[in-house]
C-alpha cells in the first residue's frame, strides 16, 4: 500500500526527494567498474543486494566521502554505523582526543575530511584545546548535528557573524555542499564569547534561512524551543544546544536516545549468533591448550584484516564492520568534560 506522501507528490517529485536517481546512477557505475565479477552472480541479484543494502544503510560503508555525504539517508546510515560499529567505546568509559575519533571516521570512510572532525570537536571543547578528551557520547551527537546539518550550519555561522559585527543578515550566501567544508567558523574572540548576540533576533534569521533549507536544517520549531531558555547566546552555544536537543536527535532520526545509546538489542543478538560456534569450542577441554602449546603454532602467520577490493564486496560482508562491537550490555558512566 502507498504511503499518503506518495500519494500525495508527482511521481517525479517523489523520486527527486528520495534521490533515486542518485543510487541508480551508483549501481550502474558499480556495475560498470566490477562487471567481471558480476558476471557470475547476475545482474537481477546485483541490484536485489544494491537496493537492499540501501534500504539496511550498509551501502555506504567504505565508500568515498562525496557519496557518504551525497544524501540525507546516506548521512543517516553514515551516523548509525558509526554508532554501532563504535558504540564499545562508550560502554567502556573511554575518552577519546579528536584525532582519534577521526581515526574511527575513516575506519568506515578512508577520506572523511579532517575539517568536519573539528568543527564537531569544537562544539564539545569550545574554548579548550582541541586535543583534550571527549567522551563517546558528547562527540556523537555534536558530530550529528555538525555532519548532517553541514551545509546548514555554515550559513548559520556567516549570520552569527553578520549580527556580531551589526550587519544586516537578511543577504546570506546559501553555501553549496562543496562550499560549505571550506568556509570558516566565527572566531571564538573574547567579546564573542563572553556577549554574542541576541536569541531572538538571532532565531528570526534562522526562521528565514529554514525556509530555504527545506531538507537540510533542524524543524524551526525545535530550534525555536532550544533558544527559549537564554537571552543572549555565542555560536558554539547554539551548536551545543542543538546537539543536547531531545526533539532534535528524534526528528533526524539516525540514533537513540542518550540513554539508550549504549543499547543495541539487534546487534547484541546477532553478535550472539555469530560468536556462539567460537564460544562452543573454548569449551572443548584441552582444545586451546592442544594448540596454544603446539610447536607448530608458533609458525602460524598473523592474521590480517582482509582489505576491500572493490564497492561490490561490502554488500556481501555489510555486517562485518557492525558484529566489531563485543556485545556487552554493561554501562559505564562517561566523564563529562
Amino acid at each position: 500500500m502507498l504511503s499518503p506522501e506518495r500519494l500525495a507528490l508527482p511521481d517525479y517529485e517523489y523520486l527527486a526527494q528520495r534521490h533515486v536517481l542518485t543510487y541508480m546512477e551508483d549501481a550502474v557505475c558499480q556495475l560498470l567498474e566490477n562487471r567481471e565479477d558480476i558476471s557470475q552472480y547476475g545482474i537481477a541479484r546485483f541490484f536485489t543486494e544494491y537496493f537492499n543494502s540501501v534500504c539496511q544503510g550498509t551501502h555506504i560503508l567504505f565508500r568515498e566521502f562525496s557519496f557518504v555525504q551525497a544524501t540525507p539517508h546516506n548521512r543517516v546510515s553514515f551516523l548509525r554505523a558509526f554508532w554501532r560499529c563504535f558504540r564499545t567505546v562508550g560502554k567502556n568509559g573511554d575518552l577519546l582526543t579528536m584525532k582519534e575519533y577521526h581515526c574511527l571516521l575513516q575506519l568506515l570512510c578512508p577520506d572523511f575530511p579532517l575539517e568536519l572532525t573539528q568543527k564537531a570537536a569544537r562544539i564539545v571543547l569550545m574554548d579548550d584545546a582541541m586535543d583534550c578528551l571527549m567522551s563517546f557520547s558528547d562527540f556523537l551527537f555534536a558530530f550529528q548535528i555538525q555532519f548532517y546539518y553541514s551545509e546548514f550550519l555554515d550559513s548559520v555561522a556567516a549570520i552569527y557573524e553578520d549580527l556580531l559585527s551589526g550587519k544586516n543578515p537578511n543577504t546570506v550566501i546559501v553555501p553549496t555542499s562543496s562550499s560549505g567544508q571550506h568556509r570558516q567558523r566565527p572566531a571564538l574572540g573574547e567579546a564573542g564569547m563572553l556577549e554574542g548576540v541576541e536569541a531572538s533576533l538571532f532565531y528570526q534569521c534562522l526562521e528565514n534561512l529554514c525556509d530555504r533549507h527545506k531538507y537540510s536544517c533542524p524543524p524551526p520549531a525545535l530550534v525555536k524551543e532550544a533558544l527559549s531558555n537564554v537571552q543572549r547566546l555565542t555560536f558554539y552555544g547554539f551548536l551545543m544546544a542543538l546537539s543536547k536537543h531531545h526533539g532534535i536527535n528524534q526528528a533526524l532520526g539516525a540514533l537513540p536516545d542518550k540513554g539508550d545509546l549504549m543499547h543495541d538489542p539487534a546487534m547484541d543478538e546477532e553478535l550472539e549468533r555469530l560468536l556462539l560456534p567460537f564460544f562452543r569450542l573454548a569449551q572443548v577441554p584441552g582444545l586451546v591448550n592442544s594448540i596454544t602449546a603446539s610447536p607448530e603454532a608458533s609458525c602460524l602467520p598473523s592474521r590480517t584484516p582482509p582489505r576491500v577490493g572493490s564497492p561490490w564486496r561490502p554488500l556481501h560482508h555489510s555486517r562485518k564492520v557492525d558484529g566489531e562491537s563485543d556485545g556487552s550490555t554493561e554501562e559505564t558512566d562517561e566523564s563529562e568534560t
